[in-house]
């Protein structure tokens, strides 16, 4: 072998030896950033408790303190991370974690929210302050009851009412009952709702007069069959809002707007509604409230 081959092995060897001591060099800098990356970084979260368990014993707010590296970035990652790894009898709802079924309602730093929606406030040092749903009977913890509610939603007969038969029929054929695009852009801004309650248990109308007025939610869901183009019930369901309580204890205060996760406007659908009872209105002149 010539002299020239064997000075190109050393040299290859001692260049692989340098770059193969470099590449350790370089986990052991990742190593250093990552120590770095995990300093704590801990959030006190304030959560009501109650257990109808122990009816002797008031409710009180029982903190918790956990690393925001450990868990999501939202608030219901944390109430998660607290059940899962810190105290197993914290009592909330959810289910979908995506902002859609309205389980996780409950109040957040003062404002009625999704839990899973809501992010934590990790720049601040004050501790998260969380609630059930204000003025509602409590289950346990943050559950609140919700039969109320859901008893005022059954009262608007939630469901497409006709006059005929589920299809028409013409000469022996059967015929679907169309409904055009235009028709179907009066339910936007209606639709949408998830009956989460948060502008419901929002508004003060509804904590002074919960039994008898119907509230934010429940009265969008009754527009939003007032106006179908496809309901034939209209003058029914106007008539059962024909009441001192039902509608107009709506003082227009709007809290139901500003705090509705899902950016609907439920005062603009209360408003509709009186002014189809007061006959200022009428049903196919109705828009979309969105």
């Amino acid at each position: 072998m010539s002299r020239e081959m064997q000075l190109f092995k050393v040299c290859k060897g001692v260049l692989t030896g340098l770059q193969a001591r470099n590449i350790h060099v370089t986990p052991a800098a990742f190593a250093a950033v990552a120590e770095t990356k995990k300093a704590p970084r801990n959030k006190t979260f304030a959560v009501y408790r109650w257990n109808p368990d122990e009816p002797d014993k008031k409710p009180y707010m029982q903190e918790y303190t956990i690393d925001l590296n450990t868990c999501g970035p939202m608030v219901l990652d944390a109430l998660i991370k607290i059940k899962n790894d810190v105290d197993t009898t914290l009592t909330f709802r959810r289910s979908c974690r995506e902002g859609i079924c309205g389980s996780c309602a409950m109040n957040i730093g003062g404002v009625n929210t999704l839990a899973c929606i809501s992010k934590i406030d990790a720049s601040s040092g004050k501790a998260t302050k969380i609630y059930p749903l204000p003025h509602m009977y409590v289950v346990k913890d943050l559950v609140p009851d919700m039969n109320n509610f859901y008893r005022q939603y059954k009262s608007i007969q939630p469901w497409l009412q006709r006059k005929d038969s589920k299809q028409k029929q013409t000469g022996g054929a059967l015929q679907q009952d169309i409904q055009s695009i235009e028709e179907r852009q009066r339910l936007d801004g209606l639709y949408e709702c998830i009956l989460c309650a948060c502008c419901s248990t929002a508004c003060p109308s509804y904590w002074w007069n919960g039994e008898k007025y119907l509230g934010p939610a429940v009265l969008m869901q009754a527009y939003r069959w007032i106006i179908d183009p496809k309901d034939a019930a209209t003058a029914q369901r106007l008539d059962n809002l024909r009441d001192p309580f039902s509608v107009y204890r709506c003082h227009t205060i709007m809290n139901c707007t500003k705090t509705c996760p899902k950016g609907l406007n439920p005062g603009r659908a209360i408003a509709e509604i009186k002014k189809l009872l007061g006959g200022v209105a009428k049903k196919e002149e109705a828009k979309a409230v969105a």
